[in-house]
């Protein structure tokens, strides 16, 4: 079962300093954290994919017609309150274990060490329908 574990930068449930607020000794354990993690879930045979994603400021939004040329919107997004900042796919036996790897991911620690309690979206991945 393939799942998305998807993380954003968002006042979490321990923490509400910004990222960016961060001290930078607290920042380099945080970025540690998700590096060992990958590492973890490489080592097990459960890591798929895992990638931070770009501040929105550098985000972009397309939309088209699929006639004309597309309309292309940068960022930033000042309504944007939280944004996608990365994300996990992970190949395992149960959404069980699934849940295991977010829990693990959402304690990631953030100032002084301590657990910030991230909220990480769980999703499974589907497979398309087959076509006669």
């Amino acid at each position: 079962m393939k799942f998305m574990l998807v993380k954003t930068y968002s006042e979490a449930a321990h923490c509400d300093i910004p990222l960016p607020e961060w001290a930078p000794e607290d920042i380099a354990a945080h970025i540690d954290f998700q590096r060992a993690l990958g590492e973890q879930l490489a080592a097990a045979g459960e890591l798929v994919d895992a990638q931070g994603l770009a501040a929105p400021d550098q985000a972009m939004i397309v939309c088209s017609d699929g006639r004309s040329a597309p309309v292309v919107t940068d960022g930033p997004f000042p309504e944007t309150k939280e944004f996608l900042a990365g994300f996990w796919v992970v190949d395992v036996d149960s959404v069980d274990r699934a849940i295991e790897i977010a829990a693990q991911a959402s304690a990631a620690p953030g100032p002084g060490g301590k657990p910030i309690g991230e909220y990480i979206e769980v999703r499974q991945i589907m497979s398309a329908p087959d076509v006669a």
